[in-house]
């Protein structure tokens, strides 16, 4: 007995704990609201450019156009025409109009659709304070929260709230921005007519848009005046006269003067409070303290801005016949890392092309842009030097689960050996691809993060050996500011957007000679002139590094580069995905990156970039990379590590490895015109000759070019053939194999042994090659 009472007593207990519990949970949903609880703390802002020059009107943490204005700041002729129009009875009902739901239901049932609705203002602002579905239940949650309202806010503060939350047309919100945009005037100074006009908006803010549906807002005026009349506010003579006043509406664009995607992106770093009714949340270290109207000068040069949002839509234009519609592109200034202009579309404003994706925080394939922190880091790793000689040859590389990947240049030619500085400027990828396989891609990934790629956060396996060539997807904003740290020789800064905030920069890359010879290869027009030639528009009549990028299917064009002064990206293609039509990187983005670098250095030119210190520039044959000698058709400067210059003294032969072979074989001329080159049968190759096949089995004797004579010998005995390709059948034992050409001879040594087993196809088989 005592036991089942103890139990009784503690089961109480539990269950009165739990109440309490479920009261505290449920208590914020019973309280009532108050104007402090929704209040829009998160106002109007008012931004300028670096000068104090307008950019436009404020924006808010939802990207929308508000201005919140007290009741007594606004037009009677306002106030009348939007009770009459949504709730001629707001004040004389409570949450609910019981009478107008009454009615609503009759006319529905009668004319078995429904003919008009019974929301009253309460409820609507409920609903725009926390919108919900369009169902029973969202219904009961949109009267329980209007019934929270009206017992903690009287009438006047729930209409002010309401009528500076009304929807006005595209981000509009609120009487006073719909009014200043639209009429450039207050909301205190609005006559009946353009009261009138703008009450007829918030019903379907699409549907009577102003600037699109005229006839339609029209009508919708007509039915306000009438309701106005009909509740006493004005006669109907004023309603006719007022109905043929003619009103003309400004572009919603007047709000924004410059630079929409930026101001409305840097609302969005601003944001506060996630939701109406709750608290919280931060917004940057540069931008805390910015709240409530206040005017936000930004690092922007309006009328750069200007130029350049004019530059993207004639770029645009011209490159309309290639199915080329988009465009963005960023200025920065190297020095302090203060974005200048940013254009994030040609058009923000034009809806019916997608004019407000902003293509500067995009994610995009950057194809070859890329490229250059490659080499930057093989070279920082000693991996690779100044003068490497690198092999642009058909390369094949194994990748599980998949097919060979094999990469190639969109000109499908390879350029055999290369210098590093000609693999970089012309873009090339398969040196690109062997360097990055030199490296190691965790490693390079790891670079790129601490440049603050950040959107590069899939697994190493992920992006493969493709990652130089641009397998993952960055932004225009990502791809400038690693280049901003290339021109400022390895130190990085962040981007800055207001003037109130001054970062401060990391500490000097312990190797700038890299970064600086990095920008000595992007800066060399001769060394790219192989792919882009030498008057390109990558050219300027001052230094400027540059690199280009395509994308896969060419639906994303990149051109990234700077001088001492400045870094510009820009980026063209398609924001629907569409492929452009053979449009490459120097024919999209560069004439624009072109146009804006001209434009920034008009007056004054840049200084010249460092030289790289540290290093030694020697005379060198362009295509062998050596000393120069007699035979040397062009000799160019490259710049070489001191402790080099030894191997440079001595080195006068130049051999190219085996795994050049069959790019040689399919030259047409020697690629070093005094040197010959068996390329089949390989030095110290093994072939198996099977029984009851002699007489079968041929070896091919392949010279790479084509010289006009050539004398075979083997084993000392001259062939009887001049040909530079020739079938011998295999016998056994071991051959010397020379050819011999003018001036110029190469030799190579080869066994046959017979084989022990019959094949099982025909065909002979390389047991032991040295390849």
């Amino acid at each position: 007995m005592r036991l089942s009472r103890r139990l009784i007593r503690k089961s109480k207990f539990f269950l009165a704990v739990v109440f309490v519990c479920l009261v505290v949970r449920l208590l914020p949903y019973f309280a009532p609201i108050h104007t402090a609880d929704i209040a829009q703390n998160q106002l109007a802002l008012e931004f300028s450019d670096r000068n104090g020059l307008p950019l436009g009107t404020i924006l808010t943490r939802d990207q929308e156009h508000t201005a919140v204005v007290p009741l007594n700041q606004v037009s009677p002729q306002f106030i009348n025409a939007i009770i009459a129009a949504e709730d001629s009875s707001f004040y004389h009902h409570g949450a609910l109009d019981i009478k107008a739901i009454i009615r609503a239901i009759n006319q529905a049932i009668h004319a078995k659709q429904i003919v008009s609705g019974a929301s009253t203002i309460t409820m609507q602002l409920a609903r725009m304070l926390e919108p919900s579905t369009r169902n029973f239940s969202g219904k009961l949650q949109e009267i329980w929260l209007a019934w929270r309202l009206a017992a903690g806010m009287n009438k006047d503060e729930i209409l002010a709230a309401y009528i500076n939350r009304l929807p006005m047309g595209g981000n509009i919100y609120g009487v006073e921005a719909a009014s200043r945009t639209y009429f450039s005037t207050p909301a205190s100074e609005l006559n009946l007519a353009q009261a009138s006009l703008l009450a007829a908006i918030p019903n379907n803010p699409t549907y009577f848009d102003p600037l699109q549906h005229w006839d339609r807002l029209k009508q919708r005026q007509k039915y306000v005046l009438n309701r106005m009349v009909q509740d006493g506010y004005i006669t109907q003579q004023i309603a006719e006269k007022t109905q043929t006043e003619k009103v003309v509406f400004q572009s919603r664009q007047r709000g924004i003067i410059a630079a929409p995607h930026f101001l409305f992106w840097l609302a969005k770093q601003m944001q506060i409070p996630p939701t109406p009714l709750s608290k919280g949340g931060d917004i940057p270290p540069f931008l805390r303290g910015v709240r409530g109207d206040h005017l936000i000068q930004t690092s922007i040069d309006r009328p750069l801005q200007q130029f350049v949002e004019a530059q993207a839509q004639q770029v645009i234009s011209n490159l309309a016949p290639n199915n080329v519609h988009d465009a963005a592109a960023l200025v920065i200034n190297n020095h302090t890392g203060e974005v200048l202009a940013y254009v994030g579309s040609p058009d923000y404003f034009n809806e019916a092309k997608l004019g407000r994706n902003d293509g500067v925080q995009a994610l995009r394939q950057p194809g070859s842009t890329l490229k250059p922190f490659v080499y930057e880091l093989a070279l920082e790793k000693k991996l690779i030097r100044p003068n490497t000689i690198l092999a642009d040859v058909p390369a094949h590389y194994a990748i599980p689960g998949a097919k060979l990947y094999s990469p190639t240049d969109y000109t499908q030619r390879f350029l055999g050996p290369v210098r590093v500085r000609i693999a970089l400027a012309n873009s090339l990828n398969v040196p690109a691809v062997r360097v990055l396989e030199k490296i190691g891609v965790p490693n390079f990934l790891e670079r790129l993060h601490e440049l603050g790629f950040t959107h590069l956060n899939q697994t190493p396996e992920y992006y493969g050996l493709g990652l130089t060539l641009g397998s993952g997807e960055v932004t225009l904003w990502e791809l400038a500011q690693a280049y901003v740290t290339m021109a400022r020789q390895g130190q990085s800064i962040p981007l800055v957007t207001t003037l109130s905030y001054s970062p401060l920069p990391t500490p000097h890359s312990p190797l700038p000679t890299i970064w600086q010879l990095i920008t000595d290869m992007l800066s060399d027009r001769h060394a790219r002139a192989t792919a882009f030639g030498v008057d390109s528009v990558l050219n300027l009549p001052f230094p400027a590094a540059v690199k280009t990028g395509t994308s896969s299917n060419f639906r994303d064009t990149w051109t990234v580069g700077f001088t001492t002064d400045y870094t510009v990206a820009t980026w063209v293609g398609n924001f629907n995905g569409e492929p452009m039509r053979q449009v490459s990187g120097v024919m999209g983005a560069a004439p624009l990156w072109n146009r804006i670098m001209l434009h920034l250095h008009e007056n004054q030119e840049p200084a010249a970039f460092t030289v790289p210190q540290g290093l030694i520039q020697l005379p060198i044959c362009a295509n062998s990379g050596l000393r120069p000698t007699a035979d040397c058709n062009s000799i160019v400067q490259e710049y070489f590590y001191p402790e080099d210059k030894i191997a440079y003294d001595t080195q006068d032969k130049f051999n190219l490895p085996p795994e050049y072979n069959d790019w040689l074989a399919k030259q047409q001329s020697n690629f070093v015109s005094s040197n010959l080159r068996i390329v089949s049968p390989q030095n110290g190759d093994l072939f198996l000759l099977y029984p009851g096949t002699e007489g079968q089995q041929k070896l091919e004797f392949k010279l790479a070019g084509n010289p006009s004579s050539v004398e075979w010998r083997l084993n000392g005995e001259q062939l009887d053939t001049q040909s530079t390709n020739l079938f011998w059948y295999l016998r056994p034992g071991n051959w010397n194999l020379e050819a011999r050409s003018a001036d110029t001879s190469d030799k190579v040594s080869f066994q046959v042994e017979l084989a022990k087993i019959r094949p099982t196809k025909r065909g002979f088989s390389v047991v032991n090659s040295q390849r």
